[in-house]
């Protein structure tokens, strides 16, 4: 078994590709003295993407790094590592970052790349993922914070949240009620992680009650 990091007040530095609601109730956690940590960076794939003058209006440093003017994924995700790591980042999340996360980053940050996905993993992986539910019929969805792997959305699980489906749903209204529920069970995970309670056995997330249990 595996401890995720050692308690401490978190670095993170927040992937987006968009508006940043979750951002948004990460930054509302800390500044409630919910979430122990501190925004190092806020760093889009996206030139106008609201949630970097989200980010700049709260007095985070802000980033713009474009994949585009890159080889491939590997030459631009050794650029993200290296703005993380002159950050002193301890952890990294994803907040509607629009790209799957490969093996140059995921080296550099095993086990500490966080992601949240509207549905109850593994059901509903990938995009659009509330209209899966509905398509699919179920009576309850919900979101999942996992940690991140090379699989798109398959890594091991810390929190889920359970949300009832109605039969007057679209996946507009669905996404909103989900989303509700993001806003909660990010910033929680992460405290978890801060708390140093966080193990990892093999695929399988444990919650200890003390770090020291």
């Amino acid at each position: 078994m595996k401890q995720i990091m050692e308690a401490r007040h978190l670095k993170l530095a927040v992937l987006a590709s968009g508006r940043g609601s979750n951002f948004d109730a990460i930054c509302q956690a800390i500044g409630q003295k919910d979430l122990d940590a501190e925004i190092a960076v806020l760093i889009s794939d996206k030139p106008n993407a609201p949630v970097l003058q989200k980010a700049a209006a709260r007095g985070i440093e802000t980033l713009h790094i474009n994949p585009r003017e890159f080889p491939g994924r590997d030459s631009y995700e050794a650029v993200l590592v290296n703005e993380l790591k002159v950050r002193n980042v301890d952890l990294v999340v994803l907040a509607g970052y629009m790209r799957l996360v490969g093996s140059v980053f995921l080296a550099a940050y095993e086990n500490r790349v966080l992601n949240i996905h509207p549905a109850l993993l593994p059901s509903f992986q990938g995009l659009h993922a509330q209209q899966q539910a509905l398509d699919y019929g179920v009576r309850i969805s919900g979101c999942t914070v996992h940690i991140v792997d090379e699989g798109m959305d398959t890594g091991p699980i810390i929190m889920q949240k359970a949300v009832p489906v109605y039969d007057t749903d679209d996946e507009d209204t669905l996404a909103e009620r989900i989303l509700l529920e993001e806003h909660q069970a990010y910033w929680q995970s992460l405290q978890l992680i801060a708390e140093g309670r966080i193990w990892i056995e093999g695929r399988r997330v444990v919650i200890k009650n003390h770090p020291e249990d």
